[in-house]
C-alpha cells in the first residue's frame, strides 16, 4: 500500500479486523479506519491498541447513508461485515440478506462514487454449492461484487474465498477446548465430517495476495489442507492429556459433510497458482448469441473440497495448533 494511505476495514471488530491491524500498524499507512456496529468490541480494541492511527467509526453497511463519511477519502477497503453464523442466518434468512448482499452493495456503491482505489471482499466455502441460508446470501454477494467489477472503472473490485478460520470466534477449535478444560465430553457432529485449517495469519496473507494480484472481478482461493472433526477431537485431547470421553452428536441442520472451496465448473476457468486458485470473471456481455455459439471444452475436473485436499497427519495438526496457542 501507499505511504499515507487510508485503508477502511468493514467489520473490522472481528477476528480478521484485529489481525490486520496487527499487520499494518507498524507499516507507512497513515490511517485504519474500522467501521462496526458494536461499540463494546470497538471500546476493547481501543483500549488495548491505544494507537492515533486507529479510528473507530461506528456505522451498519445496511445503511448506505452512514457509510458516507466513513468512506471519504478512503483508499483501500477490506470488506469483511458479515452475519456468518449459520444457525442465525437460517433462523434470520432476510437479515443475512440484508447485511451480506444488500450491505456489499452499499459499500461497493459509495467506494465508487468516491473513487476508492481497490476493494477486497471477504467470501467462505459455503457459498460454494450452498445449502443454508448464510452460503446462499454470500454466494449472492459474490455475484454482486463480480457484477459491479465490470461497472466500475476507478475502483477495483475483487475478492477471496476461505474455509473456517482455527480459533475464530464461534469456531469448533475454541469450544473443543474449552469442553476438555472444563471436563466435559467433546461433542463431534460426525467423526468422519472434514473442514479445511486455516490459520487467521493465513486469511490476511490471503487478502493480501488478492490486493497485490487482483484484477477486476477475480476470487482467490487459498490451497487449504483439511483433517476431520473427529481426528481434531482426539488430537485436542492428547494435547491435554485428557480422558473426556468424545460423542458423537449427528449433523446438525443446514451442515456439510465437506466443504468446497472451488466449483468443477469454477476449475474450468481457474487458474492454478503455487498457494492459491484464481478465478477470473466472466466478463461477456449481454449479447446472448455468444452463450449459443462461444464455451469452453469441458475436462474432467471435480471440485476443490475439504475431502480431496491434502489431509493433515496427526504430528502436522499438532504443530498447526501449536503455532495457534493450542500446545
Amino acid at each position: 500500500m501507499k505511504k499515507n494511505a487510508t485503508l477502511l476495514i468493514t467489520g473490522g471488530t472481528g477476528s480478521f479486523g484485529n489481525a490486520v491491524l496487527d499487520k499494518f500498524l507498524d507499516s507507512d499507512i497513515s490511517e485504519i479506519r474500522i467501521l462496526s456496529r458494536d461499540e463494546k468490541k470497538q471500546h476493547d480494541m481501543r483500549v488495548v491498541y491505544n494507537n492515533p492511527k486507529i479510528k473507530f467509526l461506528i456505522g451498519d453497511v445496511r445503511d448506505k447513508q452512514s457509510l458516507v463519511s466513513a468512506i471519504k477519502g478512503v483508499d483501500y477497503i477490506f470488506h469483511a461485515a458479515a452475519l456468518k453464523q449459520v444457525p442465525s442466518c437460517e433462523f434470520f434468512p432476510l437479515e443475512a440478506v440484508k447485511t451480506n448482499v444488500i450491505g456489499t452493495d452499499n459499500v461497493l456503491s459509495v467506494a465508487i462514487e468516491n473513487n476508492v482505489k481497490k476493494i477486497i471482499c471477504l467470501s467462505t466455502d459455503k457459498a460454494v454449492y450452498p445449502i443454508n441460508a448464510m452460503g446462499t446470501s454470500k454466494a449472492m454477494m459474490e455475484k454482486v461484487f463480480v457484477a459491479k467489477s465490470r461497472i466500475s472503472d476507478s475502483t477495483i473490485i475483487c475478492g477471496t474465498r476461505y474455509g473456517n478460520v482455527m480459533a475464530s470466534r464461534g469456531s469448533v477449535i475454541p469450544h473443543f477446548y474449552d469442553q476438555i478444560k472444563s471436563g466435559k465430553e467433546i461433542t463431534v457432529t460426525d467423526p468422519n465430517m472434514t473442514r479445511f485449517m486455516m490459520t487467521l495469519d493465513d486469511a490476511v496473507k490471503l487478502v493480501m495476495f488478492a490486493f497485490e494480484n487482483g484484477n477486476a472481478g477475480d476470487i482467490f482461493i487459498q490451497k487449504s489442507p483439511s483433517t476431520t472433526i473427529g481426528e481434531l477431537a482426539s488430537t485436542m485431547k492428547k494435547i491435554y492429556n485428557s480422558s473426556v470421553k468424545i460423542r458423537n452428536i449427528g449433523i446438525r441442520h443446514a451442515e456439510k459433510i465437506h466443504e468446497t472451496l472451488l466449483t468443477r465448473e469454477e476449475r474450468l476457468v481457474a487458474e492454478e497458482l503455487d498457494h492459491y486458485f484464481r478465478v477470473p470473471s466472466d466478463n461477456r456481455d449481454l449479447n446472448y448469441n455468444k452463450f449459443f455459439f462461444e464455451g469452453k471444452q469441458s475436462k474432467d475436473l471435480v471440485d476443490y473440497n475439504s475431502f480431496n485436499t491434502n489431509r493433515l497427519s496427526e504430528k502436522e495438526l499438532t504443530n498447526l495448533l501449536a503455532s495457534i496457542g493450542y500446545k
